[in-house]
C-alpha cells in the first residue's frame, strides 16, 4: 500500500542521515519516478524531506526533524523493543521496519540510554539448527493467515504416523523454543495444534475460508498443554559427576542433596515415550529410582540401544 511505503520512508529517513533514491526503489520494488512522487507527497503533507546532488547527497529531512513519540516513555519503547528483538530471533524479518520506527523517536540526546536500556535484557528464541525450513514454514504460514487461505501438509505425528491435513490457520504459537500452528483441522473436524518442525509438503491451497472470533480463555497451550495423562512420581539419581546436569535443568528447590555430592530429585509426568526420551538424555549421570516399571522400560530401552551399536560395531 502506498501509505505503507510513505511511512516506512519517513521512518528509514529519519534513522538515515542520506539515502539515495535507487536504493528505495529497490528496496520497495517500485520505480525512482515513483520515489521522487512519493517525495513530493511526503513534503506536501508538511514532512521537510531535502534533496541534494553530488557526492555524499541523495533523500534526507531537514536537520533536527522528529516524530512525535508522547503516547509511549522511553521505558515502554525499550520494553516493546525487547519483545520484537526476541520475535525476531525466532524466524523472520518483517519485525525489522517496525524496530526502526520505534529507534526514531527516540532523540539523539537519549539514544545512547536507550540501546543501554534494549541491551539489558536479552531474549533469543531462535532453534539450532533447521532455521532455513523453519523460517520457510514460518514465512508461508503467515501468508495463509493474511489472505485466510487453508493449508495442506504432511503430519508426523509422536509415534511416527504420518497423516495429510487440511487446515485452517487461525494463529502461530511459539512455546518454549518450537513453533506450532493452531487451525481447524479438517479431518478431526476441530481446533488442532501442530508442530512446524513435524510437517512435510507444506503449500497453500485455493481454499479460502471466514475466520471467526478466537476465545482467548481456555487455549490449549496455556500451561502444560503438551502432556496427557496422570502424571507418575519418579525419583531420580543424579551422581556427583552428574550434578551440573540436575542444576541446569532443575530448580535449586528441587534438588536434594545426597551427602555425596550428587542430588536427589522427584518429578511429576506421565510416563510416555516423551517421559523416556526427557530421562535417557541424561545418559549415565541419571538412575531412575522409583517406580519400578520406569526402571524396567529403560533398562529395556538401553540394552536395545546397546545391542544396535554392537551390531553396528
Amino acid at each position: 500500500m502506498k501509505i505503507d511505503r510513505l511511512l516506512s520512508i519517513v521512518i528509514l529517513l529519519i534513522n538515515r542521515r542520506h539515502i539515495q533514491a535507487k536504493e528505495l526503489a529497490d528496496m520497495f520494488e517500485v520505480s525512482v519516478r515513483t520515489i521522487y512522487r512519493d517525495i513530493d507527497t511526503i513534503n506536501a503533507a508538511g514532512i521537510p524531506v531535502l534533496t541534494t546532488q553530488g557526492a555524499g547527497g541523495g533523500i534526507s529531512l531537514m536537520e533536527g526533524y522528529r516524530l512525535d513519540r508522547n503516547v509511549l516513555t522511553d521505558q515502554e519503547l525499550a520494553d516493546i523493543f525487547t519483545a520484537l528483538q526476541g520475535v525476531s530471533s525466532s524466524g523472520g524479518t518483517e519485525h525489522t521496519l517496525l524496530m526502526e520506527k520505534i529507534s526514531s523517536v527516540i532523540p539523539p540526546s537519549q539514544s545512547a540510554a536507550f540501546r543501554s536500556k534494549t541491551t539489558q535484557l536479552i531474549v533469543d528464541f531462535s532453534p539450532r539448527g533447521l532455521n532455513g525450513p523453519l523460517e520457510e514454514r514460518l514465512t508461508l504460514l503467515k501468508e495463509a493467515l493474511e489472505e485466510s487461505v487453508a493449508v495442506s501438509f504432511e503430519y508426523v505425528d509422536a509415534e511416527g504416523h504420518i497423516t495429510l491435513r487440511s487446515v485452517e490457520p487461525y494463529t502461530l504459537v511459539l512455546k518454549g523454543q518450537a513453533w506450532y500452528l493452531y487451525g481447524i483441522c479438517g479431518l478431526r473436524q476441530d481446533f488442532r495444534l501442530f508442530k512446524l518442525l513435524r510437517m512435510k509438503s507444506l503449500v497453500k491451497e485455493t481454499r479460502t475460508y471466514t475466520r471467526e472470533d478466537l476465545p482467548l480463555e481456555g487455549l490449549p497451550w496455556g500451561g502444560d498443554w503438551q502432556r496427557e495423562g496422570s502424571p507418575v512420581p519418579c525419583v531420580l539419581h543424579f551422581a556427583a559427576e552428574g550434578r551440573h546436569l540436575a542444576e541446569d535443568r532443575f530448580d535449586a528447590a528441587e534438588l536434594q542433596p545426597d551427602g555425596n555430592g550428587g542430588y536427589f530429585v522427584t518429578i511429576h509426568y506421565p510416563e510416555d515415550s516423551w517421559l523416556y526420551g526427557f530421562l535417557l538424555a541424561f545418559g549415565t549421570s541419571v538412575e531412575v529410582l522409583e517406580p519400578e516399571s520406569i526402571r524396567h522400560k529403560l533398562g529395556k530401552l538401553a540394552a536395545e540401544i546397546a545391542a544396535k551399536y554392537a551390531k553396528q560395531d
